[in-house]
């Protein structure tokens, strides 16, 4: 069996899709899987990183408002269906299964009609590539309710180390890695692959104003970004942290945006957190967290209003309350899912069958 994935441009597009391909791996290792991408998107390192082949694609981003983009969009778009459809020949595609992003669109319009396609949205709110795909997808999978029509509800799949998680286990051993005291509370803090600037400024302000007290703070601070405030016994700051199922155990609370990726993780280790939803975008990272929040296993605080403030009279008295923090942890896992990459398999493995008839 040939599965084409097509997902590049974000991890958020790029980390479901692998693990998907390693779910695929699992059931059947003679399966044959290519990742579509372009060259402008961090799939150009994470896919063979992983083990997988990458093609490359013209990239064609849709422009949002009246430019010289729009003028030559349908040349660049025919050229780039064209391309793909081409290689999906080539590849002999059984199935196209699309997370989304720039690349995503010439594959759904290359496969249609020809290859089956299966879509899966990871975020609350369906990016246009998705929602163009889903009208003549054979099947579609969501993440939350509502997303996108005739959409399964699945779940984004997680990494195994994720869904295997028993965060209690590995306690122990997390904490002496990070150089964490079994017995001192600690907040791990991240914003996505690349960090986040504005959560950055407001830890390292809290650090330097003593907001922590004796509360230890491992915080991935991004690659591209200096670190924030000095190390000390009690703050651990990472340019980048490559085991989250180490950090996930080593942590009693955590601050971090709301990518959709970021939002399953927590939910399937029942680690309760306060988000801080990116204030760029259509507004899809305070929407991936709405269903959480309600459930009452997270906060969130819009960015503009996080601050040490904030830190220190509503974060702060949720972390000593050992009571507030375990019931945050039952409502956040009560929403998690640890079979998705297993449902999403099943559902792309079924559609290339019926293709194959």
């Amino acid at each position: 069996m040939n599965v084409v994935l097509a997902g590049g441009g974000t991890a958020g597009h790029i980390e479901p899709a692998l693990n998907l391909a390693d779910q695929l791996k699992l059931i059947d290792p003679k399966i044959n899987i290519t990742v579509l991408g372009t060259s402008r998107g961090l799939e150009v390192d994470l896919v063979p990183a992983r083990g997988y082949r990458l093609e490359l694609i013209p990239a064609v981003p849709l422009p949002r408002k009246l430019s010289g983009d729009l003028v030559t969009l349908p040349t660049r778009l025919r050229s780039a269906i064209k391309q793909t459809r081409d290689l999906l020949h080539e590849l002999e595609a059984d199935v196209v299964v699309g997370f989304g992003g720039y690349v995503s669109i010439p594959a759904y319009l290359a496969a249609r009609g020809e290859f089956p396609i299966v879509v899966h949205e990871a975020n609350a709110r369906a990016g246009l590539a998705n929602r163009v795909g889903a009208r003549f997808a054979d099947a579609v999978a969501e993440t939350f309710t509502g997303s996108l029509p005739r959409a399964e509800l699945i779940g984004i799949p997680l990494r195994k180390s994720i869904e295997t998680l028993n965060r209690r286990e590995l306690r122990n051993s997390a904490r002496e890695k990070f150089g964490i005291s079994d017995s001192t509370k600690c907040i791990l803090v991240f914003g996505g692959s690349q960090g986040a600037v504005k959560i950055n400024n407001v830890i390292s302000d809290c650090v330097s104003q003593g907001v922590f007290a004796d509360v230890a703070i491992l915080h991935s601070v991004g690659l591209k970004n200096e670190f924030s405030a000095p190390e000390s016994n009690t703050y651990r700051p990472l340019n980048y942290i490559d085991r989250m199922d180490l950090a996930y155990s080593a942590a009693d609370f955590v601050i971090s945006r709301a990518g959709a990726m970021t939002v399953a993780e927590l939910a399937a280790v029942g680690l309760p957190a306060c988000f801080v939803p990116l204030p760029i975008g259509n507004g899809e990272q305070s929407l991936n967290a709405g269903p959480v929040v309600t459930a009452g296993g997270a906060m969130l605080v819009p960015d503009l209003e996080f601050s040490v403030e904030y830190v220190r009279d509503q974060i702060m008295p949720v972390l000593l309350d050992d009571r507030r923090l375990q019931t945050m942890s039952t409502a956040i896992a009560t929403l998690g899912h640890r079979n998705s990459a297993s449902a999403l398999a099943d559902l792309v493995m079924s559609v290339a069958r019926k293709g194959k008839k």
